[in-house]
């Protein structure tokens, strides 16, 4: 199952890190779903339908799964805003650094393949401690073929009107499946495969 589209992830200054899914071709239709980890380290995951829950919660961990409205609108190349049941976010985005520039250098239809993104695994474990391949929930083995990647400038956040901080670092690492996103705030161009038993 290939799911094509976006990934933000940022953390927060009150501790809070959300990773945002944003799919416009995907098995499931266009969605974008949320997988939020609060500081005391709760998995929240904010789902827009039953399917979208189900194959994402049966992929990765989650203590609480909720059916929200799940909007993103993007006015310009350069803001995210997301509405997702309690949590509102407004992101910023920065520029390419060098590994951006690196990760668009490969071409697109060879950084999707499985086999690549397999191959480029320990190189990518090693540079930058995040995995492209892995293990997912139940026998599942899933893909991140990632092909731009840019920093973010600004987030602006809140979870039921409590303000969430500035942007920062997503430490400690969100724990919801093998990976996690950078640490340094950003939004990648991806295409995920998963491989379903």
């Amino acid at each position: 199952m290939r799911f094509d589209g976006w990934i933000l992830g940022t953390g927060t200054t009150s501790g809070t890190r959300v990773v945002l899914g944003h799919w416009p071709r995907s098995p499931l239709g266009p969605f974008s779903d949320v997988m939020v980890q609060r500081p005391d380290g709760h998995r929240v995951l904010l789902a827009p339908s039953t399917e979208v829950a189900g194959f994402v919660a049966a992929t990765y961990s989650f203590d609480e799964v909720r059916l929200v409205d799940v909007v993103v609108t993007r006015p310009d190349p350069r803001t995210w805003t997301l509405t997702a049941g309690p949590l509102h976010l407004q992101a910023t985005v920065g520029h390419r650094p060098a590994l951006g520039l690196l990760l668009r250098a490969v071409p697109a239809p060879l950084a999707r393949r499985p086999a690549w993104v397999g191959l480029v695994d320990t190189p990518a474990r090693l540079l930058t401690g995040l995995r492209t391949k892995g293990s997912a929930g139940n026998g599942r083995t899933e893909w991140y073929g990632v092909q731009d990647l840019h920093g973010l400038a600004a987030v602006t956040a809140s979870w039921d009107g409590e303000p969430l901080g500035g942007v920062a670092p997503v430490q400690p690492p969100v724990t919801f499946g093998f990976g996690s996103v950078p640490p340094d705030p950003s939004v990648v161009r991806v295409t995920t495969t998963v491989q379903v038993p």
